[in-house]
């Protein structure tokens, strides 16, 4: 009988059936921790969205943006020629009418040389001969031509327009120039540097001088400037506008898409200070540029259906 009770129940039932088992403790599926815990979430889920209910997100005009250097002169050339002599250096200083470039073109060089030869031919004559007249009326003529020609020359010198620093010095001796081509630019005493940005055309109602402009230059990552905006553009133009209004030496070097609006700002100096040192601002340095349009509430950026009925709110 006992064996078929064994076979029946559980070992465990029939020794506590017996008494020489103790009662265990009440199972608790809910611990103390989980209480504080469910309410600390709960806390959390009622801040998360008050927070994106009142909280609000920036929104910004992002673009391109170039260092213009006002107060500069870039020297050009009118003809084409050969750069014959580099008078000055890049970081040199000059005065008004300093020489930085002399020029030759190959038709003017063959002429001076000639005229030269014919002017050393008819002076051996008059020497040889002082009574000849006719001689001494070519060496006239032949000399009034090589001072023309040798002034000829002296105007393919480029000089300095007014007292300044060299820089842009982008030619060397023997080198070849079109007309119009850049070859020498001198920095003046005074100069007003201006940071012009390349925003989004579609974003142009938005923009308004007066607003802050963010600014980060190229090699100087996660360092911003705060400017203020002077001026926004009337027209928004593509691409190949904006590049010929920066000029060859930059529009090539800025990555430019889709419309855009010319935004200046006036910077406050000529130069800017990284980590403790100060450093000057370059014409056509480049830079990222952030205007900030509108503010958006959370709650809408994450759920844009609700955009109406919150504006409609607000009302």
């Amino acid at each position: 009988m006992e064996a078929t009770r064994s076979k029946i129940f559980r070992e465990e039932a029939l020794r506590h059936h017996e008494g020489s088992q103790q009662d265990g403790d009440v199972l608790r599926i809910s611990p103390s921790w989980t209480r504080w815990t469910y309410w600390s979430l709960l806390a959390l889920l009622v801040a998360a969205l008050g927070y994106s209910l009142l909280g609000t997100l920036p929104e910004y005009a992002t673009g391109p943006a170039v260092v213009k250097v006002e107060g500069q002169s870039h020297l050009t050339v009118d003809t084409p020629g050969i750069v014959s002599s580099v008078e000055v250096r890049p970081g040199q200083r000059v005065e008004p009418g300093t020489p930085l470039v002399s020029f030759r073109s190959q038709e003017e060089t063959v002429s001076l040389e000639r005229i030269q030869r014919e002017f050393e031919l008819q002076l051996i004559r008059v020497l040889r001969d002082p009574a000849d007249e006719a001689a001494r009326q070519t060496l006239t003529s032949l000399r009034a031509e090589r001072e023309l020609a040798e002034a000829r020359q002296q105007a393919r010198t480029l000089r300095a327009p007014h007292a300044g620093v060299v820089s842009g010095l982008r030619i060397r001796p023997g080198q070849l120039v079109t007309p119009g081509e850049s070859v020498v630019s001198v920095v003046g005493d005074k100069v007003e540097v201006s940071l012009v940005a390349l925003l989004p055309g579609g974003q142009r109602p938005l923009l308004e001088p007066g607003r802050p402009l963010r600014v980060e230059l190229d090699g100087f990552h996660h360092e911003y400037h705060g400017f203020i905006i002077e001026s926004v553009g009337d027209q928004i133009v593509g691409p190949a506008e904006v590049r010929r209004f920066l000029g060859p030496e930059i529009g090539d070097a800025v990555q430019l898409s889709g419309p855009m609006v010319l935004v200046r700002a006036r910077l406050p100096s000529s130069t800017f200070t990284s980590k403790g040192r100060t450093f000057n601002y370059f014409d056509g340095m480049l830079a990222r540029a952030d205007a900030r349009v509108r503010t958006e509430r959370i709650l809408v950026a994450l759920v844009p259906g609700l955009k109406g009925a919150l504006n409609h709110a607000d009302r």
